[in-house]
């Protein structure tokens, strides 16, 4: 068992699953895959199945939940289980290619080097990220200033859903105290480790919007973003932390 593993949410990611799949598994380093799959009504997890039963027995692993209940609850589930099964380091990566496979060892040797957690950041060396319109790309980009603002990170990329974690981080944080279910669950994330005392890096990536399926983001989980980091902020004055030694 590779001591490396990457956690794949999806929900109808039947057009990208198994290329993804592939292209982690065709890296010259050896990384495992979680697929945490919520009911995908488009045969997702039949294609994962598929794959399990005929090729990728040892490597490849599916979590099937019963309905779509979020980014961050499929995240929580998927740490729980890596931890479960001792691994090392645990990696985040969407299945529709905006994370390119071929920066996951960059992402390692980042964690191997010394860093708990490790981010792939479209705004460490300027904004990096390909085909997406302008005006996602400055929503995106304020949307990071606004959490640093906020929260005072000094992390460019306070959004990004490309991140590798030390085994140890997520031993030491509360999952159960995470609550963010959309996309900020990322920043809760980064914030919390933050708060605890983890060292924190970036890793410059290029971004690239997906070719195939559909984006779901929606004005709910921005919503959430908006709001929710203030009042976790506030929160977070009435915590306690216990920092790592």
């Amino acid at each position: 068992m590779s001591k490396k593993i990457v956690i794949i949410p999806t929900y109808n990611e039947s057009e990208n699953i198994e290329d993804i799949i592939r292209a982690v598994f065709s890296l010259h380093q050896s990384f495992d895959v979680l697929v945490v799959d919520d009911n995908s009504p488009d045969g997702t997890a039949n294609i994962i199945k598929n794959l399990l039963a005929h090729e990728f027995r040892h490597n490849l692993h599916l979590l099937e939940r019963k309905e779509k209940n979020g980014l961050g609850t499929a995240y929580i589930d998927g740490f729980k289980l890596c931890l479960r099964n001792n691994y090392e380091f645990i990696f985040e990566m969407d299945a529709d290619f905006s994370h390119n496979p071929n920066d996951l060892p960059r992402l390692f040797e980042c964690l191997f080097e010394g860093a708990d957690v490790a981010i792939g950041s479209r705004y460490k060396t300027g904004v990096n990220v390909v085909n997406w319109p302008m005006e996602r790309v400055m929503m995106s980009y304020y949307a990071s200033a606004y959490v640093r603002y906020i929260t005072g990170l000094t992390i460019r990329d306070t959004t990004a859903g490309f991140v590798g974690y030390r085994k140890n981080v997520l031993q030491h944080i509360n999952l159960d105290e995470i609550k963010f279910r959309g996309y900020a669950f990322q920043i809760e994330m980064k914030f919390t480790a933050s708060k605890h005392g983890f060292n924190i890096e970036e890793v410059p990536i290029i971004f690239t919007d997906r070719t195939k399926g559909e984006s779901k983001i929606s004005k709910g989980i921005i919503k959430e973003a908006i709001f929710g980091v203030f009042t976790m902020k506030v929160k977070s004055w009435f915590k306690t932390y216990k920092k790592v030694k």
